[in-house]
């Protein structure tokens, strides 16, 4: 009997151990919630990290993510998350999907088409400007205009 309480004693302490051994400090949750906070937007601020804004929402965003975390959910769940509540605006770097296609593609298109135009036209042949001399009349209003124009010395 007293051998069943001893081993009995020794496997909760064991468990309890573990149990603590398994629950993230403060430090390692507060880590990862500003990790997981980096990759995940602002939806008022709209061009700002939910670690970065200052937003009354991205603050409620953070103690959620923190829940999150708490709670024990991974990096990725937390962020599954965020997305289902939010939808795929809420990450930083939406997914290459059919409805984001545009996103991804508009940079590279207008960087074709810039250089494309810039090939044209520099492959265009210059227009020459032909200098013409100034006459007799014009010459005489030029002297006139620098001599009104000197500055004393």
């Amino acid at each position: 009997m007293r051998m069943r309480a001893v081993l009995i004693f020794g496997l909760c302490l064991i468990a309890s151990a573990l149990a603590f051994a398994q629950t993230p400090s403060e430090a390692d949750i507060e880590q990862r919630a500003r990790h997981v906070g980096k990759s995940l937007r602002c939806v008022v601020c709209q061009n700002q990290s939910i670690d970065n804004s200052n937003a009354p929402l991205a603050a409620d965003m953070r103690v959620l993510v923190r829940e999150r975390i708490r709670s024990g959910d991974s990096d990725d769940e937390v962020i599954a998350y965020m997305r289902e509540r939010y939808g795929d605006f809420v990450l930083l770097k939406p997914p290459l999907q059919a409805n984001t296609v545009l996103l991804w593609v508009t940079p590279l298109g207008l960087l074709a088409v810039f250089l494309i135009w810039y090939v044209v036209q520099s492959r265009r042949p210059r227009k020459s400007v032909e200098l013409v001399p100034l006459s007799e009349d014009e010459q005489q209003k030029l002297q006139d205009l620098m001599k009104k124009t000197e500055l004393p010395s």
